[in-house]
């Protein structure tokens, strides 16, 4: 079943002017007066329209205001499709073949009048600050009470254990501070179709682990059920885009939107009221409104909503938004953003902050966006956070006081105080589990960046020091190797962009310092470590050639990132064969790494193959451009193709691939022995027979017969379309 798109037609014939889908529905039939007890419950949907658009704490200054709901809220742009089984609605590739669209509201009140709403549950996905949750605020406040019964439930406010209809009751009792049986309260809805929004399915999966992969079933059932009863309803349910495959379909399959970032005319409108609401403040400070053009030229940032919110509000402190726009590189925008923020906070608390509170807070948010790093994920829980804060002595100071209440953990005093870390939360067994992500992934590739560009100008102090002193003790890296050790840095490609830029913003006697550590550092990050000043740091357990593994890949990329002349040469002075020296750690991190992470550091680090005075060599280069796919076999075989020696030569290396992979059993070289065991059959020698040619090219036997007998992939498709229209013998 789909949305009745006549439905959806009436009723855009019958509203003509611009308004959201409250006034759309209410134009369709007029509705019999709501019931006190359903009165009550609408009044308590509409209360949030006169609330703040997003809860950021207290930010107004001289008259400062967060817009509210009713004035703020624009309409996103959104894809729909019908997701079945199979399907992969988590992935951006998915959702790039339905076209965008900008009716979200007529979109709606077509789908809730038709029979589809009753069928099966409308799935709303969305990145974080997204618009998820404000959009099923608009839906239950605006959605007409004659017409609807409408009951939205929070789901990190229900216990997980709940079942659909304990959660719907629980939401109830919550929004009118009395028990009402959803059977009764339905009974009384007459002809009003009741809509049970439930927001947040994300957070359920999220915070108890707990595998929630029928919850769409356990609706759809709900549906079938109340349906049975002869009070059919239309359920809506949120998460997030990138836990949408852990939700398993029902067999009928289930409509499915997911908001889209917004766009420059979105962006223009909302700030639009932004600049109203605070035309008296901006006047009395001198300020300009903030155009769309400037938020514009941050898109990754100012086209999600409640980012866009963190622009505007940092703009309103002297409009250094609108001074610095051009001027500014990515990085120093996200250190300006989060010093601002985190100043604003604690000045709360503190007025009289000194800039070391600030740094300190900066510096335990960057743990927590280790804990997530290390984790290989964008959220960590309330435990882990815990833990990593104590290991890694980042511990919040407890403030002053007499008090009756349980004392804050260092993890809540910290997401307690900024509202770009969001929290999801559940209730499992009557407590309160929580997890911790940044309202967008940036933030905490950022503060991983701005962690590790700390640590480093700390150990390039000491490393100055000791060499001023003529003191050849190394330096203590304990610290760096405890955050470096666990996850690779290429897996996440902003977090080498922004050390990147941090890096390279220095002065280059200070790089210079650095590079020096940093090439001491790879030297021997494969040898036995002392005893570690963080033995309660363990992210994850890994073994110890996995962590040696991991802080040499890291450190490799470091070095890359501050040395333009990085070699394999310089890599590995000592080396009798700076090539095998290399082949045996890269060795090493293909076994020990993740193959994502591999994969990503191949992709990340280009190692091109040159030939110097000394011999062969490997020139490091960070997101280098593509290099050749070609091998040159003088190269591997390290015959100088400069050399007057080499001509038309044939060398010869007996090959035992086979054996060693048998042994190894890497798919990649069974599929490539696989594909040339024909050759090897009929050619024993054809892939350790090599002939130079004489003009720096060196081809084998296996290559010559390749490219003379193999026909070209036009060949071949005519080859098979001939064979394809060649009709059966009689």
């Amino acid at each position: 079943m789909r949305p009745d798109p006549a439905a959806g037609r009436r009723a855009r014939s019958r509203a003509r002017c611009p308004a959201w889908a409250g006034r759309t529905l209410r134009t369709l039939t007029a509705g019999a007066p709501a019931t006190p007890r359903r009165t009550r419950l609408d009044n308590a949907n509409k209360a949030a329209l006169a609330r703040p658009i997003a809860a950021t704490g207290e930010v107004s200054t001289g008259g400062m205001r967060i817009p509210l709901l009713a004035e703020g809220y624009v309409n996103p742009d959104f894809r729909v499709a019908e997701v079945t089984g199979g399907d992969q609605p988590h992935l951006e590739s998915w959702w790039a073949q339905h076209p965008v669209r900008h009716d979200v509201e007529d979109f709606l009140a077509g789908y809730l009048v038709s029979a589809e709403a009753a069928a099966r549950p409308l799935l709303v996905l969305g990145q974080p600050g997204s618009g998820k949750s404000v959009l099923t605020k608009v839906l239950a406040a605006r959605l007409p009470v004659e017409e609807f019964l409408v009951v939205r439930v929070v789901l990190r406010e229900t216990p997980v254990e709940a079942t659909v209809l304990e959660q719907i009751e629980i939401a109830i009792r919550e929004s009118v501070n009395e028990r009402l049986p959803w059977a009764e309260l339905a009974g009384e809805a007459g002809t009003a179709l009741p809509v049970v929004i439930l927001d947040g399915f994300d957070e359920l999966l999220q915070t108890t682990g707990v595998s929630q992969s029928d919850y769409l079933e356990k609706l759809a059932e709900f549906q079938a059920r109340e349906r049975a009863q002869g009070r059919a309803l239309a359920v809506v349910l949120t998460s997030r885009t990138a836990v949408a495959d852990r939700a398993r379909c029902p067999v009928d399959g289930v409509i499915t939107i997911r908001l889209e970032p917004f766009r420059e005319e979105h962006v223009t409108r909302w700030l639009d009221t932004w600049n109203a609401v605070n035309r008296g403040f901006l006047e009395s400070a001198g300020l300009r409104p903030l155009p769309a053009s400037t938020v514009m030229a941050h898109a990754g940032l100012g086209t999600q909503p409640l980012l866009l919110l963190m622009l505007a509000l940092y703009d309103a402190d002297g409009n250094v938004l609108q001074l610095t726009t051009g001027e500014l590189g990515q990085a120093q925008l996200y250190e300006n953003l989060l010093r601002s923020f985190t100043g604003r906070e604690l000045r709360k608390v503190r007025p009289e902050a000194p800039e070391p509170d600030v740094e300190d807070e900066l510096q335990r948010l960057s743990v927590a966006a280790f804990a997530m790093f290390n984790r290989n994920r964008q959220w960590t829980d309330e435990d882990e956070l815990n833990a990593d804060l104590a290991a890694l002595a980042a511990q919040t100071p407890q403030p002053r006081g007499r008090s009756f209440r349980a004392p804050l953990t260092a993890a809540q005093q910290l997401v307690g105080k900024f509202f770009f870390v969001h929290e999801a939360s559940a209730i499992r067994d009557g407590a309160r589990l929580t997890t911790v992500e940044f309202l967008h992934a940036t933030f905490g590739e950022y503060l991983v960046a701005r962690l590790i560009r700390a640590e480093l100008a700390n150990l390039a102090d000491d490393w100055e020091t000791k060499r001023r002193r003529s003191r050849q003790t190394p330096v203590d890296d304990g610290y760096l190797h405890a955050l470096l050790s666990y996850a690779a840095l290429p897996s996440r490609a902003n977090i080498v962009r922004f050390l990147g830029e941090l890096l390279r913003g220095a002065e280059e006697a200070r790089l210079a310092t650095v590079r020096e550590l940093l090439l001491s550092l790879f030297h021997t990050a494969l040898e036995e470590r002392p005893r570690t000043n963080y033995p309660d740091y363990r992210p994850v357990a890994l073994s110890v050639p996995a962590r040696h593994a991991a802080y040499s890949a890291n450190l490799l990329v470091l070095s890359a990132l501050v040395k333009a002349d990085l070699t394999a040469s310089t890599l590995f002075p000592g080396a009798d064969d700076v090539i095998d020296a290399w082949r045996r750690q890269a060795l090493l991190w293909r076994a020990m790494l993740t193959e994502g992470a591999f994969s990503w550091m191949a992709t990340a680090i280009g190692a091109e193959r040159v030939w110097t005075r000394k011999g062969r060599d490997l020139r490091i280069r960070i997101a280098s451009p593509a290099l050749e796919a070609k091998v040159n076999p003088l190269w591997s075989l390290g015959a100088d193709p400069a050399s007057p020696a080499v001509g038309y030569q044939t060398y010869k290396r007996h090959s035992v691939i086979s054996r060693e992979n048998r042994f190894t059993c890497d798919l990649d070289l069974d599929l490539l022995t696989h594909a040339l065991e024909p050759l090897r059959e009929r050619y024993p020698d054809a892939l350790s027979s090599f002939t130079a040619l004489g003009d720096g090219r060196c081809v084998s036997l296996a290559n010559l017969l390749l490219d003379r007998y193999v026909p070209t992939a036009a060949d071949v498709h005519g080859q098979l379309g001939r064979l394809h229209d060649r009709r059966p013998l009689d």
